[in-house]
């Protein structure tokens, strides 16, 4: 790169390309929940 290009700010939600929804936090808390519960299965039987 050369040093005498100016350096380029974007806004976060511009460089995210929108909203972030929460949805990810959902998922892999019940996909946690799910396992936890299949190894339990798997223990106690």
């Amino acid at each position: 790169m050369a040093e005498n290009e100016d350096p380029i700010h974007v806004t976060t939600d511009r460089a995210r390309a929108g909203s972030t929804p929460h949805m990810t936090r959902y998922v892999l808390g019940i996909g946690l929940v799910l396992v936890i519960a299949a190894f339990a299965v798997i223990i106690w039987s």
